[in-house]
């Protein structure tokens, strides 16, 4: 009776998990795993553009290829431009998945999709604008600094708000740490906010290069013959001297030649000429004493660093430079992208091309 009971269940049973398992099949085919983007496996280089003769550009660095692409931000959107050709687009981060670019003296403030580079929104271009960084808050609100103090940007509608109080002329760099966000100011230095009020809660004066982001989370400016490292917690500022002078770049702003690694407590510090990118790199870690004896890396002859110039990538661990040649005129469109080994200080590539891009800064994802 047994064997025929098993018998007559197995007949019944068969045939439904035969069925549940072509059903459970069909239901794996329809699983869609998500495709890389297009531009995700790469970084992009910002591109102030040559002032009066056209507007900034988005370059896209390939891992895969070894190759620079030029214009893509208007490849991936035809018809819309960064206009006017009298704007400097300057400064460009990514943020939940969107990259923020802004351009000063008139320009627009975009927003694209950071893997497609299709643009989502933007505020358009108009006389008025001034823009310099941005640095997001929270899933709906982010910070613009421009030349005229720091505004509240609505990232759902993409609207600005009311000027923030307390911070007054041109400010450039932010970051947020923690309950804080740090702004470079002109007047005042690093200038240190509330991140919930946005109430002024510190200023370290003196300061004109931020910002970096040390492996310990510790926040890094640089300026005069001081390096500072702030503890985002306590706003303890720690002060290290630095045997040469950190200029800034407030006469033709562009986001801060300083950057650190992850990988290890350690900052990365050009050292720029005053009117002029620098041809030298230093690394600072508070375990030697000798961080500022020699410089780390050295550009090659003839050629300068321009806008901020030099990055950490951490997909790669490598420290990026861009170059172009020394002097003025036509130098300018000898351009150079150069990979260093953050530990060694060994050059392991160099992409070299043509064209007045004036790389101002680099944008990793």
């Amino acid at each position: 009776m047994k064997n025929k009971f098993t018998l007559k269940l197995s007949v019944y049973l068969i045939p439904v998990l035969l069925t549940m398992m072509i059903a459970s099949c069909k239901k794996d085919h329809n699983v869609k795993i998500a495709e890389p983007g297009k531009y995700e496996n790469g970084f992009f280089v910002v591109n102030e553009g040559w002032f009066g003769h056209g507007t900034g550009t988005v370059s896209f660095f390939d891992y895969s290829k070894g190759t620079l692409t030029d214009s893509i931000f208007t490849k991936e959107n035809p018809g819309k431009t960064l206009d006017p050709a009298t704007s400097s687009l300057e400064f460009g981060t990514v943020y939940n998945h969107k990259l923020y670019l802004l351009s000063k003296a008139g320009g627009p403030l975009v927003v694209t999709d950071d893997l497609s580079l299709k643009e989502i929104g933007r505020i358009a271009a108009a006389t008025s604008n001034d823009w310099r960084a941005f640095v997001g808050i929270d899933n709906n609100t982010g910070l613009v600094s421009t030349g005229d103090g720091i505004y509240p940007l609505n990232l759902q509608n993409v609207t600005l708000g009311g000027k923030i109080g307390g911070v007054d002329g041109e400010v450039g760099d932010l970051i947020k740490a923690g309950n804080y966000i740090f702004a470079l100011s002109q007047s005042n230095g690093v200038v240190v906010l509330n991140a919930t009020t946005y109430a002024v809660v510190k200023t370290i004066p003196g300061l004109e290069v931020a910002f970096a982001r040390s492996k310990d989370g510790a926040i890094w400016a640089a300026g005069g013959t001081q390096l500072v490292r702030i503890d985002p917690a306590t706003l303890v500022v720690q002060v290290i001297t630095v045997p040469f002078t950190v200029n800034g770049s407030w006469g033709a702003w562009h986001p801060g030649s300083i950057t650190a690694s992850t990988t290890e407590n350690a900052i990365f510090l050009a050292k720029n000429g005053p009117y002029n990118g620098g041809t030298q790199v230093y690394k600072y870690t508070a375990a030697n004493a000798a961080s500022f004896t020699t410089p780390f890396v050295t550009v090659p002859t003839g050629k300068e660093m321009y806008g901020a110039g030099l990055a950490y990538n951490e997909k790669l661990n490598q420290l990026v430079v861009s170059t172009v040649k020394s002097g003025y005129g036509t130098n300018y469109s000898v351009n150079d992208l150069y990979f260093y080994d953050p530990s060694s200080g060994a050059q392991s590539k160099d992409i070299s091309y043509t064209g007045y891009y004036f790389p101002a800064t680099f944008v990793f994802h």
